[in-house]
Order: structure tokens, then sequence, then C-alpha cells
């Protein structure tokens, strides 16, 4: 692309040139031979005046006289009648500009010029403008080489940008150029990168997500599966097998949430149910992984509290507060439930040694962990909660203590206060 620029602003230079400057040799030679006519001109009129004064004096008229009133390089003759001609300089040769001005007293007085002097006069003229057309050259020339590479280099710079967008590095440069178009550019790369980084955080995010989330209902029912096929009762098998079920709609409601977060965070189904079977079913899958781990999971507070938000993200919740005690906490876990105001709350807590004080409210950060774990539940959590019009808060570091608050229907008859333990 320099070496077309380049060829290409040269060839109008020379163009320009070109007609420009044959036109200008042309009028310049013109005006040169038109003005050593003039010269001549006038040399002859002014000499046929002199030699008119002299004659009306009577005073005498020889070369040597006259020699001074006229150029060197030119010559004179003086034809006056009845004397013999008076000539000044010497004859040229060759081509010459000849002029003859008559006298009052009928002499006439002829002066020549060679042209020689016309052609050197024309021909330093001719350098002069050669000269100036070969700087013009090398002027365009050096501009055709700043402007290729002004306008060369933002193209690279955009073709290694689109590569490395294509290899994968969304990062946006923010380099701009100067050059309107080149700029423009420049802005939508910037704003795809960001698109794609955004797009790819994303993936990775739902990506992570998954994996955590699918983890825990995949060990539930491979653990279900297990007691299938260790049992040979068949109520058992059909229990489990009940149960194991219920796990694999559960499994696929959370890829459904899942893939509804991934797509908008926002979006949920949002309806009434009832907590006391989120809590439920929680205990259920959780009691065999506490009881392995010789820890047990209760539950107390008010019964038949009726809450709005989406069951499967509730339990989604519920399970990673569950998991979380089960990995970083200790003793038995408790999961509370209360009312204040027009929201019910659902308290999980634990018997053990609590939140870090230097993660304090970085927990539901992501990445952020107590332990070498991935550090994202939390963090799931709390988008599920918030994408349903609820939220996620640690009420208490030591013991642990986390609430879920979720906003309630009015209150109804059904509603009666509980102090029981599963």
């Amino acid at each position: 692309m320099r070496r077309r620029l380049i060829n290409s602003t040269l060839a109008v230079v020379l163009v320009v040139i070109a007609v420009f400057g044959v036109s200008l040799v042309i009028v310049e030679t013109r005006t040169i031979s038109s003005s050593a006519q003039e010269r001549v001109d006038s040399e002859a009129l002014r000499l046929a005046g002199i030699v008119d004064s002299r004659l009306i004096s009577d005073e005498r008229i020889t070369a040597a006289i006259l020699r001074d009133q006229i150029a060197t390089e030119r010559y004179a003759r003086i034809d006056i009648p009845g004397r013999e001609p008076i000539e000044i300089g010497t004859r040229p040769k060759g081509d010459v500009i000849s002029s003859s001005a008559p006298g009052e007293q009928g002499e006439k007085v002829t002066v020549q010029e060679p042209r020689a002097a016309i052609t050197r006069e024309v021909g330093r003229t001719l350098l002069i403008i050669a000269a100036v057309a070969l700087l013009a050259i090398v002027a365009a020339v050096l501009l055709a080489v700043r402007q290729a590479n002004r306008l060369a280099s933002p193209l690279t710079d955009l073709a290694e940008t689109a590569e490395r967008l294509g290899s994968g590095d969304s990062r946006p440069r923010h380099k701009r150029y100067g050059v309107p178009e080149l700029d423009r550019v420049a802005d939508v790369l910037d704003s795809s990168a960001e698109r794609i980084g955004r797009m790819l955080t994303a993936e990775r995010r739902l990506a992570a997500d998954a994996s955590h989330q699918l983890r825990t209902p995949l060990t539930a029912l491979s653990m279900r599966l297990e007691e299938i096929t260790v049992t040979d009762e068949l109520d058992t098998v059909k229990e489990e097998a009940t149960i194991a079920l219920a796990q694999v709609e559960r499994l696929t409601d959370v890829v459904e949430r899942l893939l509804t977060n991934s797509r908008d965070p926002r979006t949920g189904s949002a309806v009434a149910f009832d907590l006391d079977e989120v809590i439920k079913q929680q205990l259920e899958e959780w009691r065999p992984a506490y009881r392995s781990a010789g820890r047990a999971i209760v539950s107390s507070g008010k019964r038949h509290l009726e809450a709005v938000g989406t069951p499967g993200a509730v339990a989604q919740v519920l399970a990673a507060l569950i998991e979380n005690s089960l990995m970083h906490g200790g003793g038995t876990v408790a999961l509370r439930t209360r009312v204040t105001g027009n929201q019910a709350v659902i308290e999980v807590t634990d018997e053990g040694p609590g939140v870090p004080h230097d993660l304090g409210a970085r927990i539901f950060e992501r990445t952020i962990s107590g332990r070498n774990s991935t550090g994202i539940g939390l963090a799931v959590a709390r988008d599920l909660a918030e994408a349903d019009g609820g939220r996620l808060e640690m009420l208490q570091t030591k013991p642990p203590v986390f609430g879920l608050f979720l906003s309630r229907t009015p209150a109804s008859s059904k509603e009666a206060s509980a102090d029981t333990v599963r």
C-alpha cells in the first residue's frame, strides 16, 4: 500500500509539472523574446533621437562618440544621407534581433542583437524551472512517504488488532490515529473487543457455574443410585427411585436456571410457593452427605410460610449454603425460618469456626474462598437470590449465619409458629 500511495502521489505531481512546466517554458520563452525585441526597438529609437539632436546642432557624429550610447553586445548602423555609414560595435553573425528607426533628418538607425543572448537567458530560465520542478518532486516524494506511513501504519495496527480478536485476545487497545475514518474503524474494533470479552466472560462464568451447581445434584443422585444397587427390597428401590427421579427434575431445573441467568441474570419466574416444601426437599437431599460426615442437619422456625420467588432458584441458594457449611463449617447445621416485615427469612448456620475476619463482606465475590475451593458457590447463590428480587447476606461471622431474604405473601391463617426439630 505504501508503494501505491507513493507512486500515485508522484504520478500526480509529474502530470502537474508536465502540464504547467511546459506552459511556463513556452510563456517565458515568448516573454524573453518579446522583451529583447522591445529593448532593441527602444535602443534604436533612442539612438535615432540622439543622432537627430546632433544633426540639428551641427555636431560631429562618429562611432567613438556614440559607442557609449548602446550596450556592448549590440551592433548599430547609422545611415545619414550624403555621408558614410557609421557602424558601432561588431556586426553579429547568425540569427539576430534587428530593429530600424528613421530619424527626422532623413537618417536611419539600425540596431541588432545576437539571438544567442536570448538563448542563454532562456536556458537560465529553463534551468530555474527544472530546479523548481526537481524540488517539487523531492517534496512530493517526502510528503507521499509521510502520508503513506501515516495511513499504512494505522492499517497495520488495525489488522493486528483484528488478528488478536480472532485469536481470542479481546482487550481493547483504545488507540487513535488522528484520521476520522481510521478512528471510526478503531472504535468499532474496540466495541467489538468489549462485546467479545463480555461474551467470553459470560461463557466462562456459565461453565464455572454449571460445573459447581451440577456437582451437588449429581453427587446426591449417585448416592441414591448406589443405595438402589445394594438393596433387595422392592419398596426401598421404589422409594429411592422416586427420590432419584425428583433429583433428576431438580437437576434439569438447575440447568434451565443456569442457561436463563447466562442470557439475562435479571430474568426470573417468581411465583408464590411454600418454603416448607423447599426446605424439606433440601433436608432429604443433604442428610445422607451429613450422615456420612458424622454431622446433622435440622430445621426450625415458622411453618407454612409462603414466599415469592422461583422454587428451583431458592433450592439452589439453600444447597449452596448447606454445601458451604458442610465443607467449611462444623457441628450441626440449622435452617431457621422467621418473618421480618413483609419478608420471609431463611437463616443457615452451623457450629464451625466461622468466616475469617480478612474475608468479611468479600465472601460473596467470585474466586474468594476460605479454603481450596472454586470460590463461586456463594457468588452464584447471591446472583440467584437477586434474580427474583431477594437478597442473600451474611448476618454474622462467628458463628456463621447466612440469611436469605424473600418477599412473602400477606399473612394467612395457615401460618403458625412452631419450634420443631427434624
